[in-house]
């Protein structure tokens, strides 16, 4: 059978622990510890850097003993060797693990979000084989969000979220730009996004920001806003790399004759000359990928028209490393593009620089340039989130002028070196600008006071004291690796492989289906491990096998999931009952869910002490988003599962019948490859996504239609036990189990 997984001779060893073992999760881009190709695209920009250093900074402090970053392994045309090495090493104790997740090549983040069930489904087979759980996991943006509210439900850990940007931020400005949403939905996913975010902030122990700006007006516009687990840590910089030029250094001020001409003589200096007529002007400097958010139009515009500037002052633009344009991805060659063609039609040649590529060692060159000549750095991003290049040019003594929105309001505030502005009103940045490159006794003051609060303020080692500070906040109150690898005493150890299926008009429906069924499974022998996953309560399961003479199976899943029982002694799986205790408030529930119009208690018989169930009647009944988000609004944290169109369950957030299933290869070793999950409704979604094998048999509920085209999920038109008998021939699993090739995108789009 072939295995997809990672292991590697630096395992950890249970009670051997000398401090904390943190994971940082970063999906998208390109993740590399050295060269980092920042700028490459939309995706490979401020948040890998971030990551990268503060896994390296944690790894130094004295109560951390080891930092993982995992992220997306990538290989193929176009993409460096280093991005398919499985491990990487940051520094002692820090190392990044690539895991394999979908196609094999590089995917845009806007493409990745079928794939990452199988990036769950990877990790635990990585974590699993470290011998240790994390103490915490840190998920960065909505995919990382998504993939780390999983995990840690699984684990039982706290979650710790930092979105670096929203999606309902950005769907916000672009909408307010006039770009119709159904167009933003095919460029953007935002659907998949928002909710992505709002698992992790459903799930989040502390939300991680940067600045008060983004938990009062940014995380304040979703369903799960709670800015009391929301805490503001100021960014971290490597401030040894940025300093100011020699002689700003020497006598407090900038733009000396000596620091001017050995700026220039730097790569990056020589690469803006070659544009410029006029090097003796103050230069406008500006860093960005070239991302529509970063709003460079206003930008050119704004110095192309506003007064004197284009007399009085360059422009320089770096916006990440291009060959040719037409090889730039889609989204950077319309920015690109548009850039090239305002410059064309303001006739800016001979005062704006913007060259094809540039190296990480050039950036602080760039900036002490900027200084050198008594310019300014300006960021005029619709949303900054961050802003860790303000940070940067404030410590090599370049003053800024910086959109209003995020980031830069605090840390202006406090570095006192620059002004904020409206990054849609071109005139104000204009203005801004001009003064900014001719008051020069205020030039002075912004250059020193950024030089040295920034190195007050930010730095790496204030940054972690405070992040450590906030873990252990709520460490105390979190168990790890509590019971999922202790063992009831059945013969699941001893099986290879497992089969999952549903038992109510799955597996059942057909007594000569059934029967042919039963005789196969007792002929594949005793290394086959089967079990029953259903939406009912065990009385319920374990009278429909009877009136089958269906034999109880190796255990039973039952009510949705938040039920596990082993055996034909039906020992109860207590370790699964105390981890998805958490949080379950079923009184809040029962009064949110009274607020709903459309729905009706189920009978007695179908709820459980961890499941509530209704029933969908007249046509003002709520969709599942619509009671998800009416849950969220009460301050209640819960899996909503709709079945068959019309039945609603309500679940603790760390149960489903796929965290189960999950749940039970933890404990039992067993790889996704090694479970054949088969199912019909909303209830078998989860169990049927990610890596392991699925089969959706011929008569199934349309709100698993999506699930239609990925590869490991296999749509027989057999209908009861007939489908179940023909996935098992589709995969060969009482055999030499043959396990699909994940293939291009060909359910890319789908969501539920």
């Amino acid at each position: 059978m072939p295995s997809r997984g990672l292991g590697s001779a630096m395992t950890f060893q249970n009670g051997g622990a000398k401090g904390l073992y943190l994971m940082h999760l970063s999906v998208h881009g390109l993740v590399r510890g050295t060269n980092l190709e920042l700028g490459r695209d939309a995706d490979t920009g401020g948040q890998v850097k971030y990551v990268i250093e503060l896994a390296r900074a944690l790894a130094k402090h004295r109560t951390v003993e080891r930092v993982d970053v995992l992220t997306r392994k990538v290989e193929g045309k176009g993409v460096d060797a280093s991005y398919a090495q499985p491990f990487e090493e940051l520094t002692t104790g820090a190392r990044i693990v690539r895991i394999s997740c979908g196609p094999k090549r590089y995917l845009k983040k806007e493409r990745l979000w079928p794939y990452l069930d199988n990036f769950v489904d990877q990790a635990v087979h990585y974590i699993r084989s470290q011998g240790r759980v994390p103490d915490a996991i840190h998920g960065h943006y909505a995919d990382a969000g998504y993939v780390g509210a999983q995990l840690a439900r699984m684990f039982g850990v706290p979650f710790f979220f930092t979105g670096h940007s929203l999606g309902r931020v950005k769907q916000q400005r672009l909408l307010e730009k006039g770009v119709s949403s159904e167009s933003l939905e095919k460029r953007f996913t935002f659907a998949a996004r928002i909710e992505a975010e709002e698992t992790a902030l459903d799930t989040a122990a502390r939300v991680i920001v940067s600045t008060h700006q983004e938990i009062e007006q940014q995380y304040a516009l979703y369903d799960n806003y709670q800015p009391t687990r929301m805490k503001v840590i100021a960014p971290g910089v490597d401030l040894t790399r940025f300093t100011p030029p020699v002689d700003q250094l020497a006598t407090g001020e900038g733009g000396g004759p000596g620091a001017t001409e050995a700026a220039w003589q730097t790569n990056i200096g020589q690469s803006f000359a070659r544009f410029l007529r006029d090097r003796d002007k103050p230069l406008i400097l500006a860093i960005a990928r070239p991302d529509e958010k970063k709003n460079f139009p206003t930008l050119v515009e704004a110095f192309a028209t506003f007064g004197t500037l284009r007399k009085v002052a360059n422009l320089a633009i770096i916006a990440g490393n291009r060959e040719k344009l037409s090889n730039v991805a889609p989204g950077a060659r319309r920015v690109l593009r548009n850039l090239m063609l305002l410059i064309d039609s303001y006739d800016l040649y001979g005062s704006i620089a913007y060259p094809k590529r540039h190296q990480p060692d050039d950036i602080p060159d760039a900036y002490r340039l900027a200084a050198a000549t008594g310019g300014v750095f300006v960021n005029p991003a619709l949303t900054e989130p961050f802003g860790l290049t303000l940070i940067e040019a404030a410590a090599s003594g370049l003053p800024v002028v910086a959109t209003d929105d995020g980031g830069p309001r605090d840390i202006l505030a406090t570095c006192e070196n620059g002004v904020l502005v409206n990054p849609l009103d071109k005139d104000e940045l204009g203005q801004a600008m001009l003064d900014a490159v001719t008051n020069r006794p205020r030039w002075e003051r912004w250059a020193q006071s950024g030089l040295r609060r920034s190195h007050e303020a930010y730095s790496w080692d204030a940054h972690v004291e405070r992040y450590l500070a906030r873990m252990e906040e709520v460490l105390e109150v979190y168990k790890s690796g509590s019971s999922v690898f202790q063992s009831p005493g059945t013969r699941l150890p001893t099986i290879d492989r497992l089969l999952i299926t549903n038992v109510d008009d799955t597996l059942t429906g057909d007594a000569d289906a059934l029967k042919q069924f039963l005789e196969r499974l007792d002929a594949a022998g005793s290394r086959i491990g089967f079990g029953i996953a259903s939406g009912s309560q065990l009385g319920v399961v374990l009278a429909t096998l009877r009136d089958h003479d269906v034999p109880v199976p190796d255990f039973i899943i039952a009510s949705a999931g938040t039920e596990i029982y082993y055996g034909k002694g039906l020992v109860p799986d207590r370790g699964w009952l105390r981890h998805i205790h958490f949080r379950w408030e079923p009184e809040k529930i029962w009064s949110a869910m009274a607020e709903l119009p459309g729905l009706k208690p189920q009978d007695e018989a179908e709820l459980s002490k961890f499941k509530l169930s209704y029933e969908r009647v007249g046509d003002d009944a709520p969709t599942k988003d619509q009671v998800q988000q009416h849950l969220r609004s009460r301050g209640v944290r819960a899996n909503v599962v709709v079945s068959f169109g019309r039945l609603v369950d309500v679940l603790p957030i760390r149960a489903s019948t796929g965290l189960a299933i999950r749940h039970l290869m933890l404990k039992w070793g067993l790889r996704p490859e090694q479970l054949l999950a088969v199912g019909s409704t909303g209830n078998d979604e989860m169990m049927l996504s990610g890596d392991t094998l699925g089969v959706v048999v011929g008569h199934y509920s349309p709100e698993i239609r999506y699930l239609k085209g990925r590869p490991r999920i296999y749509f027989t038109a057999k209908k009861h036990a007939w489908g179940v008998l023909d996935g098992i021939d589709y995969y060969n699993f009482f055999g030499t189990i043959t396990v699909p090739q994940d293939e291009e995108e060909a359910f890319v789009g789908s969501s539920s």
